[in-house]
């Protein structure tokens, strides 16, 4: 069985009942539009006590709030089929900007009007074929214009996070806002401040793996978002890029048009990397007569986007991929002519086909040669994984064997065979063991002196 399916036969035996039962929301708008729903919600006049005599298996989510959730049988892939049944209702007052504190079983018409956006407060009765439309969802949807219902500012301040939330719905959709509803969303735009950090990244997650993410990027920035959410990219505004002589717009016109080079399946920790790969830059910003430098702010943009995903509350994970992204991103600039000890090890890298996304996307919205890129991605194609990340030809185990103690001397050497065995100067463990005897009786290299 299918969700919807599932959900179908939800609403026909709640109206077997005597119930009035209805799909609500996202999916009648999903519907509408010939998308798939990613669930169902069912809106009702029953109320979460009468749901045990027809539902046996439920889980009691949010029964103060009339919300309930039906368990169903195992889906097509095995899944457990679940839809939320929800009594129709009124909402109270929105003390922390999130929930109603109250809540007051009402009708399908004064239930449309507590919801967000006309396309999201329409009803379909799926038994009758019937749409119920009571805010213009419908004619919004034709339209292709995103309007909160009723007052937006009130319906701004029942949850900031619509405010949000109205970009994405806007960038996924293709929508233009209504004028009333983006005024009220730039008035309001400093309050996004109280949302929890986890539902913002939520929102954020969902809008820059979006492919028309270039979108919701300049929508953020003309709704006034970009500080609240990341101020750290606010210089990024009028910080000039190219040459004094001949600029080429600022640092934020370099961003979002690298974001809009981003190609194929885009990944969060991608698309979040990309807006911060030259978030050191202000930081660092120097101007001499005939330039501008930025040293070391691959770095420095490292740490900051540590900073940020600490902020947002992302995963381990997600931070880890995005600061090193930040901190690579211009690290196979010259990959032709690296060597083999410095190029291998990046490109064995989890992460190495973000990296050349990202350095691509840089390149492409820059007018530069692709060619470094070019080239890695031939030695990937080309290159057998054991020549690129062989085992090692020297272990610590065999620097025990004859006679070293770990400590310092002894990182150096394995660092120095792993080099050697990566540019192909040694392969067998004999021949590592050697140039570790060689090492051993070479006299120590002087103070300061550069080291390979």
């Amino acid at each position: 069985m299918t969700e919807r399916g599932f959900a179908l036969d939800v609403v026909r035996k709640l109206q077997q009942a005597g119930f009035t039962a209805l799909w609500a929301g996202g999916c009648v708008r999903d519907e509408l539009l010939g998308l798939t729903p990613d669930d169902y919600d069912i809106a009702t006049d029953a109320v979460p006590r009468q749901l045990p005599a027809l539902f046996k298996h439920r889980n009691e989510i949010g029964a103060s709030f009339g919300v309930v959730q039906v368990i169903g049988p195992r889906g097509d892939h095995g899944e457990w089929l679940t839809v939320e049944v929800a009594t129709f209702r009124s909402d109270g007052i929105y003390s922390d900007g999130r929930r109603p504190d109250t809540v007051v079983f009402s009708s399908p018409e004064h239930d449309a009007q507590r919801r967000d956006f006309t396309i999201n407060g329409m009803f379909f009765d799926p038994i009758k074929n019937e749409l119920i439309d009571y805010v213009g969802g419908r004619a919004d949807l034709e339209a292709k214009v995103l309007r909160a219902i009723g007052n937006a500012s009130e319906r701004f301040t029942e949850d900031k996070l619509r405010i949000l939330r109205a970009v994405r719905m806007a960038t996924r959709f293709g929508l233009a806002i209504d004028p009333d509803t983006q005024a009220a969303a730039k008035q309001m735009a400093a309050q996004i401040r109280v949302v929890s950090p986890e539902r913002i990244a939520q929102e954020l997650r969902k809008l820059l793996t979006h492919p028309n993410r270039v979108r919701g990027l300049r929508l953020l920035r003309e709704l006034d978002l970009v500080e609240p959410i990341l101020p750290e990219m606010v210089p990024t505004f009028t910080l000039p890029q190219g040459l004094p002589a001949a600029p080429t717009g600022t640092l934020w016109e370099h961003t979002v048009r690298v974001v809009e080079e981003l190609q194929g399946a885009v990944s969060f920790p991608l698309a979040f990397a990309t807006i911060l790969h030259d978030v050191g830059k202000p930081r660092t910003f120097a101007r001499t007569p005939d330039r501008y430098t930025f040293h070391r702010h691959e770095h420095v943009g490292k740490q900051m986007a540590e900073a940020i995903a600490d902020r947002l509350r992302l995963s381990t994970a997600e931070k880890t991929r995005i600061a090193w992204l930040v901190e690579k991103h211009q690290y196979l600039a010259d990959a032709p002519t690296m060597r083999a000890s410095k190029l291998k090890p990046i490109l064995i890298h989890p992460g190495i086909r973000e990296l050349l996304e990202l350095h691509r996307a840089d390149a492409s919205a820059s007018g530069k040669s692709l060619d470094h890129v070019t080239f890695c991605e031939r030695i990937l194609r080309d290159t057998p994984p054991e020549e690129l990340n062989p085992s090692p030809a020297v272990t610590g185990d065999d620097l025990v064997a004859i006679g070293m103690k770990p400590g310092r001397e002894f990182k150096r050497l394995l660092d120095a065979v792993r080099d050697a065995q990566l540019e192909g100067q040694i392969r067998t463990k004999d021949e590592g063991l050697q140039l570790v005897r060689e090492l051993r009786s070479a006299p120590p290299p002087a103070p300061g002196t550069p080291q390979e």
